[in-house]
Protein backbone atom coordinates (compact mmCIF):
# COMPACT_ATOMS: atom_id res chain seq x y z
CA UNK A 1 0.00 0.00 0.00
CA UNK A 2 1.28 3.42 -0.90
CA UNK A 3 2.30 5.31 2.32
CA UNK A 4 2.80 9.21 3.49
CA UNK A 5 5.85 10.27 4.57
CA UNK A 6 4.67 10.52 8.08
CA UNK A 7 3.51 6.75 8.17
CA UNK A 8 7.12 5.26 6.74
CA UNK A 9 8.73 7.21 9.20
CA UNK A 10 6.68 5.76 12.55
CA UNK A 11 6.19 2.44 11.10
CA UNK A 12 8.19 -0.46 11.51
CA UNK A 13 9.15 -2.94 8.80
CA UNK A 14 6.83 -6.23 10.40
CA UNK A 15 5.69 -9.55 9.06
CA UNK A 16 6.92 -12.18 6.46
CA UNK A 17 8.65 -11.36 3.64
CA UNK A 18 6.56 -11.20 0.72
CA UNK A 19 8.02 -12.25 -2.77
CA UNK A 20 7.80 -9.24 -4.36
CA UNK A 21 4.70 -6.99 -4.78
CA UNK A 22 1.77 -8.50 -3.93
CA UNK A 23 -0.61 -6.62 -6.59
CA UNK A 24 2.34 -7.67 -9.32
CA UNK A 25 2.28 -11.25 -8.70
CA UNK A 26 -1.71 -11.21 -8.22
CA UNK A 27 -2.48 -9.74 -11.94
CA UNK A 28 -3.21 -12.87 -14.59
CA UNK A 29 0.04 -11.81 -16.94
CA UNK A 30 2.07 -15.17 -15.86
CA UNK A 31 -0.92 -17.93 -15.86
CA UNK A 32 -3.23 -17.44 -13.86
CA UNK A 33 -6.11 -18.62 -15.64
CA UNK A 34 -4.89 -21.87 -13.76
CA UNK A 35 -5.25 -20.20 -10.25
CA UNK A 36 -7.94 -22.76 -9.40
CA UNK A 37 -8.62 -25.27 -11.54
CA UNK A 38 -11.98 -26.24 -9.80
CA UNK A 39 -14.33 -23.62 -8.12
CA UNK A 40 -14.71 -23.94 -4.36
CA UNK A 41 -17.74 -23.26 -2.32
CA UNK A 42 -18.09 -19.74 -1.30
CA UNK A 43 -17.39 -19.52 2.86
CA UNK A 44 -17.00 -15.74 3.42
CA UNK A 45 -16.45 -14.63 7.19
CA UNK A 46 -19.76 -14.02 8.77
CA UNK A 47 -21.73 -11.23 7.61
CA UNK A 48 -21.65 -7.95 9.76
CA UNK A 49 -23.16 -6.03 7.34
CA UNK A 50 -25.74 -5.11 10.02
CA UNK A 51 -22.47 -3.46 11.99
CA UNK A 52 -21.96 0.24 9.92
CA UNK A 53 -17.97 0.20 11.86
CA UNK A 54 -19.39 3.78 13.18
CA UNK A 55 -16.85 4.87 15.92
CA UNK A 56 -18.94 7.84 16.73
CA UNK A 57 -19.46 11.63 16.60
CA UNK A 58 -16.80 13.98 15.90
CA UNK A 59 -14.96 15.45 18.98
CA UNK A 60 -11.81 15.38 20.59
CA UNK A 61 -11.99 11.99 21.58
CA UNK A 62 -12.71 10.71 17.88
CA UNK A 63 -9.51 9.90 16.19
CA UNK A 64 -8.74 8.36 19.27
CA UNK A 65 -11.79 6.17 19.06
CA UNK A 66 -10.89 5.66 14.80
CA UNK A 67 -7.60 4.44 15.61
CA UNK A 68 -8.39 1.60 18.20
CA UNK A 69 -11.28 0.87 15.77
CA UNK A 70 -9.09 0.56 12.74
CA UNK A 71 -6.31 -1.67 14.58
CA UNK A 72 -8.61 -3.82 15.36
CA UNK A 73 -10.18 -3.76 12.42
CA UNK A 74 -6.37 -4.27 10.19
CA UNK A 75 -5.81 -7.26 12.71
CA UNK A 76 -8.75 -9.05 11.48
CA UNK A 77 -7.11 -8.76 8.08
CA UNK A 78 -3.97 -9.97 9.22
CA UNK A 79 -5.27 -13.03 11.22
CA UNK A 80 -7.14 -13.86 7.64
CA UNK A 81 -4.52 -13.68 5.31
CA UNK A 82 -2.27 -15.84 7.78
CA UNK A 83 -4.55 -18.73 6.62
CA UNK A 84 -3.09 -18.57 2.71
CA UNK A 85 0.32 -17.71 3.09
CA UNK A 86 1.38 -21.57 1.71
CA UNK A 87 -1.68 -21.38 -0.50
CA UNK A 88 -0.36 -22.64 -4.11
CA UNK A 89 -3.04 -21.02 -5.89
CA UNK A 90 -0.64 -18.01 -8.18
CA UNK A 91 -1.01 -14.96 -6.49
CA UNK A 92 -2.94 -15.16 -3.46
CA UNK A 93 -0.31 -16.07 -1.37
CA UNK A 94 1.65 -13.16 -2.35
CA UNK A 95 -1.86 -10.88 -2.22
CA UNK A 96 -2.14 -11.64 1.20
CA UNK A 97 1.38 -11.39 2.98
CA UNK A 98 1.33 -7.82 0.95
CA UNK A 99 -1.78 -7.18 2.57
CA UNK A 100 -0.66 -8.54 5.98
CA UNK A 101 2.64 -6.24 5.88
CA UNK A 102 0.56 -3.31 4.75
CA UNK A 103 -1.60 -3.16 7.70
CA UNK A 104 1.05 -4.41 10.09
CA UNK A 105 2.92 -1.45 9.19
CA UNK A 106 -0.56 0.96 10.04
CA UNK A 107 -0.75 -0.83 13.14
CA UNK A 108 2.30 0.04 14.15
CA UNK A 109 2.19 3.64 13.28
CA UNK A 110 -1.35 4.15 14.98
CA UNK A 111 0.09 2.76 17.70
CA UNK A 112 2.72 5.33 17.88
CA UNK A 113 0.40 8.06 17.34
CA UNK A 114 -1.75 6.92 19.79
CA UNK A 115 1.27 6.87 22.29
CA UNK A 116 2.20 10.76 21.43
CA UNK A 117 -1.36 12.05 21.41
CA UNK A 118 -3.28 10.27 24.24
CA UNK A 119 -0.65 9.59 26.79
CA UNK A 120 -3.46 9.48 29.16
CA UNK A 121 -5.54 7.04 27.34
CA UNK A 122 -6.32 3.19 28.30
CA UNK A 123 -4.24 1.23 27.35
CA UNK A 124 -7.28 -1.23 25.89
CA UNK A 125 -9.17 -0.72 23.16
CA UNK A 126 -11.73 2.11 23.80
CA UNK A 127 -15.39 3.52 22.36
CA UNK A 128 -17.83 5.74 23.61
CA UNK A 129 -20.43 5.00 25.75
CA UNK A 130 -23.80 5.11 25.02
CA UNK A 131 -25.06 8.86 24.92
CA UNK A 132 -21.48 10.03 26.20
CA UNK A 133 -19.49 13.11 25.60
CA UNK A 134 -17.36 12.85 22.43
CA UNK A 135 -15.05 15.57 23.78
CA UNK A 136 -14.64 13.26 27.21
CA UNK A 137 -12.42 10.98 27.98
CA UNK A 138 -14.18 9.66 31.05
CA UNK A 139 -17.10 8.76 28.61
CA UNK A 140 -14.92 6.30 27.04
CA UNK A 141 -15.28 2.61 27.86
CA UNK A 142 -13.70 -0.70 27.17
CA UNK A 143 -14.46 -1.87 23.83
CA UNK A 144 -15.92 -4.84 24.53
CA UNK A 145 -15.69 -8.86 22.90
CA UNK A 146 -18.81 -8.48 20.66
CA UNK A 147 -17.32 -4.73 19.31
CA UNK A 148 -13.96 -6.15 18.61
CA UNK A 149 -15.07 -9.39 16.94
CA UNK A 150 -17.19 -7.24 14.72
CA UNK A 151 -14.34 -5.22 14.24
CA UNK A 152 -12.55 -7.56 13.13
CA UNK A 153 -15.36 -8.97 10.35
CA UNK A 154 -13.75 -12.31 11.15
CA UNK A 155 -16.49 -14.94 13.02
CA UNK A 156 -15.35 -17.85 11.24
CA UNK A 157 -12.20 -19.92 10.09
CA UNK A 158 -12.08 -21.65 6.31
CA UNK A 159 -11.59 -25.44 6.10
CA UNK A 160 -8.36 -26.06 3.79
CA UNK A 161 -10.79 -27.29 0.98
CA UNK A 162 -11.95 -23.49 0.88
CA UNK A 163 -9.72 -21.36 2.47
CA UNK A 164 -8.68 -19.76 -1.18
CA UNK A 165 -12.94 -18.45 -1.90
CA UNK A 166 -13.34 -17.88 2.09
CA UNK A 167 -10.15 -15.22 2.06
CA UNK A 168 -10.60 -13.90 -1.24
CA UNK A 169 -14.88 -13.21 -0.69
CA UNK A 170 -14.22 -11.83 3.05
CA UNK A 171 -11.25 -9.42 2.02
CA UNK A 172 -13.49 -7.87 -0.58
CA UNK A 173 -16.31 -7.71 2.67
CA UNK A 174 -13.53 -6.74 5.17
CA UNK A 175 -11.97 -4.34 2.59
CA UNK A 176 -15.31 -2.55 2.30
CA UNK A 177 -15.64 -2.05 6.07
CA UNK A 178 -12.01 -0.66 6.24
CA UNK A 179 -13.47 1.88 2.94
CA UNK A 180 -16.30 2.54 5.38
CA UNK A 181 -14.20 3.87 7.85
CA UNK A 182 -11.67 6.01 5.89
CA UNK A 183 -14.19 7.82 4.53
CA UNK A 184 -15.66 8.49 7.65
CA UNK A 185 -12.51 9.78 9.04
CA UNK A 186 -12.26 12.16 5.96
CA UNK A 187 -15.93 13.07 7.37
CA UNK A 188 -15.46 13.80 11.16
CA UNK A 189 -11.78 13.99 11.57
CA UNK A 190 -9.79 17.24 11.14
CA UNK A 191 -6.14 15.86 11.69
CA UNK A 192 -4.20 15.67 8.92
CA UNK A 193 -2.13 12.55 9.94
CA UNK A 194 -5.84 10.55 10.10
CA UNK A 195 -7.01 11.84 6.77
CA UNK A 196 -3.45 11.08 4.97
CA UNK A 197 -3.92 7.09 6.26
CA UNK A 198 -7.73 7.47 5.41
CA UNK A 199 -7.27 8.50 1.85
CA UNK A 200 -3.95 5.81 1.49
CA UNK A 201 -6.59 3.28 2.47
CA UNK A 202 -9.08 4.14 0.05
CA UNK A 203 -6.37 4.24 -2.54
CA UNK A 204 -5.44 0.44 -1.88
CA UNK A 205 -7.94 -1.09 -0.63
CA UNK A 206 -9.95 -0.17 -3.50
CA UNK A 207 -6.78 -1.19 -6.10
CA UNK A 208 -6.85 -4.46 -3.50
CA UNK A 209 -10.47 -4.71 -4.06
CA UNK A 210 -10.15 -5.51 -8.12
CA UNK A 211 -7.62 -7.65 -7.48
CA UNK A 212 -9.27 -9.95 -5.51
CA UNK A 213 -12.37 -9.93 -7.87
CA UNK A 214 -10.25 -10.68 -10.63
CA UNK A 215 -9.09 -13.57 -8.82
CA UNK A 216 -12.79 -14.65 -7.72
CA UNK A 217 -13.46 -14.27 -11.50
CA UNK A 218 -10.98 -16.58 -12.53
CA UNK A 219 -12.47 -18.90 -10.67
CA UNK A 220 -15.63 -18.96 -12.31
CA UNK A 221 -17.19 -16.54 -9.28
CA UNK A 222 -19.13 -12.67 -10.26
CA UNK A 223 -21.75 -12.00 -7.52
CA UNK A 224 -23.26 -8.43 -7.44
CA UNK A 225 -22.45 -8.29 -4.04
CA UNK A 226 -18.95 -7.96 -5.26
CA UNK A 227 -19.01 -5.03 -6.26
CA UNK A 228 -21.23 -3.36 -3.08
CA UNK A 229 -18.66 -0.47 -2.08
CA UNK A 230 -17.59 0.73 -5.47
CA UNK A 231 -19.46 3.95 -4.32
CA UNK A 232 -17.22 4.45 -1.86
CA UNK A 233 -13.87 3.85 -4.31
CA UNK A 234 -13.91 7.77 -4.79
CA UNK A 235 -11.54 9.95 -3.11
CA UNK A 236 -14.50 12.04 -1.58
CA UNK A 237 -15.15 12.58 2.08
CA UNK A 238 -18.65 13.26 1.35
CA UNK A 239 -19.75 10.17 0.51
CA UNK A 240 -21.68 8.32 2.28
CA UNK A 241 -21.50 4.78 3.30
Amino acid sequence: MPAAPVILALALFLGPQAGGSALAQAEPASGHHQHMHHPMPSAAPADHSAHTHDVGPAGRTYDLRWIDGMVQHHTGALRMSEFVFDIGAPGVGALAKGIWRDQAQEIKAMGQWRKAWYPDAPVHPVMLRAGGNPDAMADLIRMGPTEIEAMRMMASSPTRENRVTWFLEGMLQHHGGALVMAHDALRRSSNGTIRRLARDIIVAQRREIIVLRKMLQHDGLDKPEYHAYDRLFALNGSVSP
